[in-house]
């Protein structure tokens, strides 16, 4: 068995180790995975799978793409956590093979092996293939078609640079369908800038040009086209307007300052961020080989994404995560260097035993914090936040492990880097960021669960399958709709205002934060039935005769 097939070998079967246990292993989170998967459950409740619903109406922010990955995976494995997040997973093993074999073609077999576990190896990067939320699949579809972009550029008029136009125009059209126009923003900025830096030369024929956009408008109407069709054009008109206020106007609790997206990356994608930082503005070099090219598209990729949505007045995470991949890109061509050269810098040196000092403590500290409330609990003046800090949770010892194994871990790697073994020090850092990620998921996650949205979903859960109103009161929530299994609106369904206090022909239950309870107190009909860490819950049953 030579070394690119064990390599190949170790890439999948780490993917395969590290993102699909403990998928079901806690509940999905309010809003996005919940808002995601319940989207998915109303397809399979209603049989509807052309049009994105949320409460069975219409869904504004999302085409269906990632919806139907779900809803397939609900069909097989049950509506459950673990089929809203296979999705993915199975991305996650796509998106490392995917690296190796590119990295590979570029550079090496080493190249794609450390660019592969560089991805695997940093924290956010490896927690969004282990959640149901949209953006691992969009951000593929963006990488794929870059790449894609990038072959048909170097085959200036051949067959093959007309499979790579039509590749390329593909992918496009399957990451419009997947989170809408923001993918031509994307691709459009990225070949302008491209163009530019090439000094306005000719990139590829005009017949490619003609297949990659046709590719993308085919695609594309396999679902905006049919809505047109379908239902007219006020959909599609009000699908853009939503995108584009998105992107206007900054969203209620989703603000942030202009360096928000740079220091999500750094933080977020340690250790792999740390050591991009050499090449981050390296678009001249010495080599003219085909790694250095892709580099320029991965650096452009790269800034592209984060100075758009620095840019884009709502601030929120899942934003800047495209960043990823061509960041991945860039720490792979400079530890390949390094490991060449043997040489490894003093400063990144510094800068890893700092950023992983940070993340030692706060893994080792997270636990520490829960398990000694009592210490923290004078501080915080949040009725809500201090009655869910009260919940009962049982802690172990164990717990601390996630902080100690890495803090060891990163001292052992450094030692090995500074000897000039850069590439087992490397990769002793990545896996260990990985297994304690791997450990912290299936070990303190679900605790931390217990203090925040867990009692309102197991009383969701409860009352599954029962004849009654369900509703938060006070908080957005998409959870009381998938978790209580909410079937299709009715005809004059109650609002909020009538459930509290008008007339009604079955129970209702109403959950809400502590901090509700004197608003409660004024409405006597609605009896206090039970409280758990942060939530009150409430009965009102329905007027006799009605």
């Amino acid at each position: 068995m030579n070394r690119s097939i064990v390599f190949a070998l170790i890439v999948i079967a780490s993917g395969i180790l590290f993102f699909i246990p403990f998928l079901g292993n806690v509940h999905l989170f309010d809003w996005d995975e919940i808002n995601f998967a319940e989207s998915a459950r109303e397809m399979i409740v209603t049989g509807d799978y052309s049009r994105v619903q949320i409460n069975y109406m219409p869904f504004w922010e999302k085409p269906p793409l990632f919806f139907w990955l779900q809803a397939v995976s609900m069909n097989i494995f049950g509506i459950n956590e673990f089929a809203a997040r296979f999705p993915n997973a199975i991305t996650g093993i796509i998106t490392l093979i995917t690296f190796f074999l590119i990295g590979k073609k570029l550079n090496g077999e080493q190249f794609g092996f450390i660019w592969a576990l560089s991805y695997l190896g940093s924290f956010l990067p490896h927690l969004y293939f282990k959640s149901g939320i949209i953006d691992p699949v969009f951000n593929y579809f963006i990488f794929i078609s870059i790449y894609f972009l990038f072959e048909c550029f170097q085959e200036t008029a051949n067959k093959k640079s007309l499979i790579y136009a039509l590749l390329s125009g593909t992918s496009v059209g399957l990451a419009v369908l997947t989170k809408g126009p923001v993918a031509l923003l994307i691709i459009f900025i990225c070949i302008v800038v491209y163009w530019i830096i090439s000094k306005f030369s000719k990139l590829t024929s005009l017949r490619n040009i003609f297949v990659f956009t046709a590719a993308i408008i085919i695609v594309s109407m396999l679902w905006f086209g049919m809505e047109v069709i379908n239902n007219g054009v006020w959909f599609i008109r009000e699908f853009v307007d939503y995108q584009v206020n998105l992107f206007r106007t900054p969203v209620a609790g989703h603000q942030g300052p202009v360096y928000y997206h740079f220091l999500v990356v750094f933080l977020g994608c340690f250790p792999m961020s740390v050591m991009a930082i050499p090449f981050l503005f390296r678009f001249t070099d010495k080599s003219n080989g085909a790694a250095f090219t892709f580099n320029k598209f991965m650096l452009i990729l790269f800034w592209s994404v984060l100075v758009l949505f620095t840019i884009v007045k709502t601030k929120i995470i899942h934003y800047s995560s495209l960043s990823y991949f061509p960041l991945s890109f860039i720490a792979a061509v400079y530890l390949h260097e390094a490991i060449q050269k043997r040489m490894f810098g003093r400063y990144l040196i510094i800068l890893l035993v700092i950023t992983g000092t940070i993340f030692s403590f706060i893994l080792f500290a997270v636990p520490l914090v829960f398990n000694n409330k009592e210490i923290v609990l004078p501080y915080i003046t949040d009725p809500f936040a201090a009655a869910c800090l009260n919940t009962y949770v049982n802690w172990s010892n164990l717990d601390y492990l996630a902080g100690l194994i890495y803090y060891i871990s990163l001292i052992v790697a450094v030692i090995i880097i500074s000897r000039k073994r850069i590439f087992a020090g490397v990769m002793i850092l990545f896996y260990a960021t990985a297994f304690c990620l791997f450990f912290y998921l299936a070990s303190v996650v679900p605790k931390i669960e217990k203090y925040t949205q867990a009692p309102a979903v197991n009383f969701y859960e409860s009352l599954k399958g029962k004849d009654v109103y369900v509703r938060p009161v006070g908080f957005k929530s998409y959870a009381h709709f998938y978790y209580f299994g909410k079937m299709p609106r009715v005809v004059n369904e109650p609002d909020e205002n009538r459930l509290l206090y008008g007339k009604i022909d079955k129970p209702a239950y109403f959950v809400a934060k502590v901090t509700k309870r004197d608003f409660f107190d004024k409405i006597p009909e609605c009896k206090l039935i039970g409280q758990e860490g942060g939530f009150l819950f409430y009965v009102r049953m329905p007027d006799p005769g009605y």
